[in-house]
């Protein structure tokens, strides 16, 4: 289908964030990854490269670029709240890499644990209708 959301990206607070997942954007290496998780009325992530491959279904959520940011951009500013677009990590915010989330609800418990770095400005409905196994067919990035 041609459902289309857009995201504003916080460049100026979280510069390597960005610029490693618009890098990626570039790459097409989001092209054809399935959401990996949905938590109804929480998030919806995805990201990770094995999701293409339903084989690997058991290890969805556990994959990425293999090239971690390295920083953890985390920025009192942006707070987790409805369309929020973070990046995930495994426990420690400096090994973020290609899985985001975008939040479906506020959550402050979040804030300063995760690097918010986009906020979603138009089909927040299209995201709000997402389930596990929906494929991600293009992430493009407007200059």
């Amino acid at each position: 289908s041609s459902d289309v959301c857009s995201s504003d990206l916080f460049a100026a607070d979280a510069p390597k964030t960005v610029a490693h997942i618009v890098g990626l954007a570039r790459r097409n290496f989001y092209n054809g990854h399935r959401v990996h998780r949905v938590v109804k009325g929480f998030v919806v992530q995805f990201g990770d490269p094995q999701s293409r491959d339903m084989t690997k279904h058991d290890l969805w959520g556990s994959g990425g670029s293999g090239n971690a940011i390295g920083v953890a951009e985390i920025s009192a500013k942006h707070r987790h709240r409805l369309g929020a677009v973070a990046l995930a990590h495994p426990g420690d915010p400096r090994l973020g890499d290609s899985q985001m989330y975008t939040m479906l609800g506020p959550r402050p418990e979040l804030d300063g644990k995760f690097a918010v770095f986009g906020q979603v400005v138009s089909g927040m409905d299209v995201v709000q209708k997402l389930e596990i196994n929906d494929i991600i067919r293009r992430v493009s990035v407007k200059p």
